[in-house]
């Protein structure tokens, strides 16, 4: 019998610095012993259950089996050998039903014996010999499962935590580097940010404190892996949420945002209330509100533009802080725009940046051209790829198709 007040302690002390419920310690014990049992008295294919009482410190095995009949098992002739037996395990590919093993089943017949009203499928217990001193390698196995039970049980409980929190921020301390990517120290879950998903030319300090956005919570990994970002699009737009009141009740939406990670975010925003100026409110009294987000990103620029229904004032909009002139909408939407001559290189940006986050947000080709010269195609200027309609695609794989 084991001693009361100390397991009780232990369970309680375990189940604390595991972030655990003290009944999943106890069933990483009872599991434990019970392979402690089946190494030491028990036979191969055996099923044991342990059970033990919290209040007395007894423990109590038993064996179980499951009720079968001739149509859910299959019954093989030891006297065959184990090549004729792997011979009977298929036919025509498919598998068969299980082997009857007497150390995990019993026939109907003899079940309804034991319990009248028993069915197939039902499994029935029967009580096993209780015995305390299982031996140094049963001690040892039984050690080795309750590690294994807690460590699941630990990460399952870290993964029901992480779950709900997809798509939204957290913070964590920098911790250590390896092979480019940062592993972040989250509390009870380390995660893990790969280097395509850091700010290009931010550098990271251990022991630095940073928010991230939780990208993807992986469960087929061996550990919890909590995927973070810092240069996911989401990330700037879970930011301004924390950031603005207006944002976070559904009063002020974003419609679209598109982002260069350490460069240059585009948002256009959108009001859903009368009276209420979108822009203003994600950029705050005196810019408070978009300073904070700033700080966040590293001076990353931040181009907060109002959403519009109207093609032509959504990409003038879009090619904000430049002023446009004109905007002139041509099929497969394409557009070309006209500005005064000394806003071409910010309508433009430094390598076509402006430009290019400016098509990706409003999903049109863009053309920019001076006033002065509307002949004049310019040096990275144009940006955005045409969508090919759905007809004409069909159409080209048809031909395609015919000419084959």
């Amino acid at each position: 019998m084991l001693n009361v007040k100390d397991l009780s302690r232990a369970i309680k002390q375990v189940a604390e610095e595991k972030g655990l419920e003290p009944e999943k310690v106890i069933e990483a014990i009872e599991s434990s012993v019970a392979a402690a049992y089946k190494k030491e008295y028990g036979t191969r294919g055996e099923i044991v259950k342990a059970k033990l009482d919290s209040k007395t410190g007894e423990l109590k095995f038993w064996q179980v089996k499951t009720v079968v009949d001739e149509t859910s098992v299959r019954f093989v002739d030891e006297n065959d050998g184990e090549a004729e037996k792997e011979k009977q395990e298929t036919t025509d590919g498919e598998p068969k039903l299980p082997r009857y093993n007497p150390e995990r089943h019993i026939l109907i017949e003899e079940a309804k014996n034991i319990q009248a009203g028993a069915n197939l499928g039902d499994e029935l217990v029967f009580p096993l010999e209780t015995h305390e001193d299982f031996g140094r390698i049963a001690a040892q196995t039984a050690k080795q499962v309750i590690l294994q039970k807690l460590r699941e049980s630990e990460r399952d409980s870290i993964l029901n935590e992480w779950r709900d929190k997809e798509g939204q921020i957290t913070s964590g301390i920098v911790q250590r580097f390896e092979r480019g990517h940062v592993y972040i120290d989250l509390g009870r879950a380390v995660g893990v940010m790969f280097a395509n998903e850091s700010i290009p030319g931010e550098h990271y300090r251990p022991g630095e404190r940073l928010r991230f956005l939780v990208l993807a919570v992986q469960e087929d990994t061996r550990l919890p892996g909590i995927i973070l970002s810092r240069s996911h699009p989401k990330f700037v737009m879970k930011l301004f949420e924390l950031e603005v009141p207006e944002l976070a009740e559904g009063i002020v939406e974003v419609k679209a945002i598109t982002r260069e990670p350490g460069n240059r975010t585009k948002l256009a925003v959108a009001s859903k209330a009368d009276g209420v100026d979108p822009v203003g409110a994600l950029v705050g009294q005196r810019g408070t509100r978009v300073m904070a987000v700033n700080n966040e990103l590293g001076q990353e620029k931040i181009d907060i533009i109002e959403w519009s229904d109207d093609s032509e004032k959504l990409i003038a909009n879009a090619l904000s802080p430049a002023k446009v002139q004109s905007v002139e909408i041509l099929p497969r939407r394409e557009s070309r725009v006209y500005v005064p001559e000394d806003q071409l290189s910010l309508a433009i940006g430094r390598g076509g940046q402006n430009v290019r986050l400016a098509a990706k947000l409003t999903g049109w080709k863009i053309d920019v051209r001076s006033q002065t010269r509307p002949s004049e195609v310019q040096e990275g200027g144009v940006a955005g790829e045409v969508p090919i309609p759905e007809t004409e695609s069909e159409e080209a794989s048809s031909e395609a198709k015919s000419e084959e």
